[in-house]
């Protein structure tokens, strides 16, 4: 059993900046890569930036420059420090954990955490 949970989403004016976290807790052997995907009604979720375990990191064209990704192995936790939020960037923002149980890999999912940012 394998649980990712999100935090840190809430409201905030354009300009402005949120970080989120997302900690991945279970029976876990190694984490490979971990990530932030985005989703707005009605459209797929799209990639908003990875980190491997070595902290190679790949950013979406939109959000470089503007947002960090990090991350804690200690603590299975990554982050996303999220800069000069503009109101497109308003979604809901979903953790992804590529990680091992023992052999079997497979990719996780948070349960999403809304991010809304006004004009």
């Amino acid at each position: 059993q394998v649980q990712l949970v999100e935090s840190g989403g809430g409201l905030v004016q354009a300009g402005g900046s949120l970080r989120l976290s997302c900690a991945a807790s279970g029976s876990i052997s190694s984490i490979n890569s971990m990530g932030w995907y985005r989703q707005t009604p009605g459209k797929q979720r799209d990639m908003v930036a990875t980190i491997t375990s070595r902290g190679s990191t790949n950013y979406a064209d939109s959000v470089k420059g503007r947002f960090t990704i990090s991350r804690d192995n200690a603590k299975n936790t990554v982050y996303l420090q999220m800069n000069s939020l503009k109101p497109e960037d308003t979604a809901v923002y979903y953790c992804k954990a590529s990680l091992f149980l023992g052999l079997a890999g497979g990719d996780y999912w948070g349960q999403g955490t809304q991010v809304t940012v006004s004009s």
